[in-house]
């Protein structure tokens, strides 16, 4: 990969994240914003898992998934927010080069795996409504953990194949300035220059399967599942049915409804801060409003974090 110019051999590229810094004259409003988030986030995720692994009644494989989604959303919202906060703090920030490859890697990965491990609670929710008797054979631990760990994996491998693409890139000259406050895919493409429809290609297509094939799946199981569900003669029965898919529903919606709002909706004319404003919703929100989704509609959980509630105190 090609140096700027004036850079010596031994020295690293170095890119400026604009950020937010059109609220810097708010002080440190901003900062405290979005720290109380961070922590209510990070917080809620790791009560979620000490939640089910301190609860013997969730260890079922929809639990284990959740916990999975976790820790997911741990990672996925501590590799963008604490350079988020400096940026608040500094008015903007300077990242190196493999930095921020190494950012953009991470951020692709893991929203890449929270697709797949989205399907796969529904795939799970599918088998436990639709075909209850095979249920127990069908989705074993084993199953489960395969399916999880196939989620990560999943994730990291394909957005690798994103990545290796810029390898043969070089970088353009002039400014290194990114108005962003993280580095996304068309930031870290804009920073070639080249051949780099390869990399917008490959970029747009390893994301659209790895979004809407996912989402398709998701959509087939509760297809499936609203048509068993009508067929039970109880309105108790149904209900009861239906209830163990509310928060996973509700959590679909959320991030795949932010995700259209910022990468479908047309923003190439919007100002520079509402567009960055849009990608606070599944960046920032997103994360935080999950956790609180699983403890307000799931019951058991709610008794679970009761119950650690109790033995913290």
């Amino acid at each position: 990969m090609r140096k700027s110019h004036g850079d010596s051999e031994n020295q690293t590229t170095w890119l400026i994240l604009v950020g937010f810094g059109e609220l810097k004259l708010l002080g440190f409003l901003p900062f405290t914003l979005f720290l109380a988030i961070y922590v209510l986030t990070v917080g809620g995720n790791i009560l979620i898992v000490l939640a089910v692994a301190s609860s013997r009644t969730l260890h079922t494989p929809m639990y284990l998934f959740l916990c999975h989604f976790s820790l997911l959303e741990i990672g996925y919202t501590s590799n963008i927010m604490p350079q988020l906060l400096q940026s608040f703090l500094e008015g903007g920030d300077i990242i190196s080069l493999g930095s921020c490859l190494t950012q953009f890697y991470v951020f692709a990965s893991l929203a890449a795996a929270e697709c797949l491990m989205l399907s796969a609670m529904a795939y799970d929710r599918y088998l436990a409504i639709c075909r209850p008797l095979h249920y127990p054979v069908i989705m074993s631990t084993w199953s489960c953990s395969c399916l999880a760990t196939s989620a990560w994996l999943g994730g990291f491998l394909f957005s690798a194949l994103t990545l290796a693409l810029a390898a043969p890139l070089s970088l353009c000259p002039g400014s290194r300035v990114i108005d962003h406050y993280f580095c996304d895919f068309a930031p870290v493409v804009g920073l070639f220059c080249g051949e780099v429809w390869i990399m917008w290609g490959a970029g747009v297509s390893i994301s659209s399967c790895l979004t809407l094939a996912p989402f398709l799946l998701i959509v087939t199981s509760y297809v499936f599942i609203l048509r068993t569900v009508l067929r039970i003669p109880s309105d108790h029965g149904r209900q009861k049915a239906f209830s163990t898919c509310s928060s996973h529903l509700s959590v679909v919606g959320v991030f795949y409804g932010t995700l259209i709002v910022v990468y479908v909706a047309p923003t190439d004319h919007m100002p520079a801060l509402l567009r960055k404003a849009f990608s606070v919703l599944y960046t920032v929100l997103t994360p935080m409003v999950n956790p609180i989704i699983y403890s307000l509609k799931n019951q058991e959980v709610k008794l679970a974090l009761h119950r650690l509630w109790r033995q913290l105190i």
